[in-house]
């Protein structure tokens, strides 16, 4: 028996023909226009060509036959090679804005930005099939464990665009996240040097023998709340962007790592009822803003994302909110 699907407000404006292969990212496409043509496909149960315009709500019949791809994609994740069409639908609903130059997400934590040895779901493999007609390319990153707005290019042109931008601290990044301490000055900048999980006052030679110098680290910070004088609700703005750069300034400049950190510490004890809550494997760093220029038209963009439910609880519990 057929499925329904019905068209979501991302999906809007996309072509037919890309709508399937998102789905369907196996499917052949000489098989999808014979499906047109015998009338398997519909849209709003009318015959369809496959270059159609889909808008919001549109019912999109999906013959019985395309299981048979959807069961290829499960047997390839199990052996590695590929993921789900389920990961792709759960990425698909993190996606906050999409048009025809980039698509902005808001990954969630736990998922790597890009694919490598051992990664077997990756945002820029995701994306790849999301957008098979596209030129998917990342222009920043976040870290595995760090939840928020993520923003990838779609083309070649877009992508440099947005990489310059990035470079040259035109793009503005916003986090907040909640740290194991109380953090004294309500607002500052910190400014010095990290490598390899390490911070240093000064730029000096590394007397380890590797040659390697550490790199400048600008990070502005602001305290928005605190709560039970054991955990601080900060604002960061980095201004470079350096490995584990937000996680190494809570940590080691501001003595106060980031809740849920199991690198640096990020542990809360003895603060009753709130260490139970804060009972995560999750981190509590959370890129909830950024402000670019949009590489087709010019035009500032700002987005913000949805707060993740893991943080839901434990802001309401503690009275925080965004700036």
């Amino acid at each position: 028996m057929a499925d329904t699907i019905f068209v979501s407000r991302v999906e809007d404006g996309v072509r037919l023909q890309r709508w399937f292969l998102r789905q369907f990212p196996s499917l052949p496409l000489r098989e999808f226009y014979k499906l047109c043509r015998g009338g398997q496909i519909r849209v709003n149960s009318k015959r369809v060509k496959g270059q159609e315009i889909l808008r919001i709500g549109d019912a999109v019949r999906v013959p019985p036959t395309l299981t048979n791809y959807a069961n290829a994609a499960k047997q390839k994740t199990e052996s590695g090679e590929l993921f789900s069409l389920t990961d792709l639908e759960k990425l698909r609903m993190c996606i906050i804005h999409n048009d025809d130059d980039i698509v902005v997400f808001n990954k969630p934590a736990g998922l790597a930005v890009q694919g490598g040895t051992g990664i077997k779901k990756s945002i820029d493999k995701m994306a790849a099939a999301l957008f098979p007609y596209d030129k998917i390319a990342l222009v920043h990153r976040l870290d595995k464990e760090t939840s928020g707005i993520l923003v990838v290019a779609k083309n070649q042109k877009a992508a440099q665009n947005l990489a310059e931008q990035f470079q040259n601290r035109k793009a503005h990044k916003y986090y907040v996240a909640l740290l194991n301490g109380y953090v004294k000055d309500g607002a500052g900048i910190i400014d010095n040097w990290v490598l390899k999980g390490q911070v240093f006052d000064n730029p000096g030679r590394l007397n380890n023998g590797t040659g390697q110098r550490p790199q400048r680290a600008v990070t502005e910070y602001k305290v928005l709340g605190r709560a039970a004088d054991c955990v601080s609700w900060v604002q960061f703005s980095p201004k470079t962007g350096r490995t584990h750069q937000l996680r190494l300034h809570s940590a080691f400049s501001l003595n106060a790592p980031i809740v849920g950190d199991d690198l640096y510490g990020g542990y809360v004890r003895n603060a009753g009822a709130l260490s139970t809550m804060l009972e995560t494997n999750n981190l509590f760093l959370f890129a909830y803003q950024l402000t670019f220029q949009h590489p087709g038209t010019g035009r500032m963009m700002t987005m913000r994302a949805k707060v993740p439910e893991f943080m839901m609880p434990v802001l309401k519990f503690l009275e925080l909110q965004l700036p």
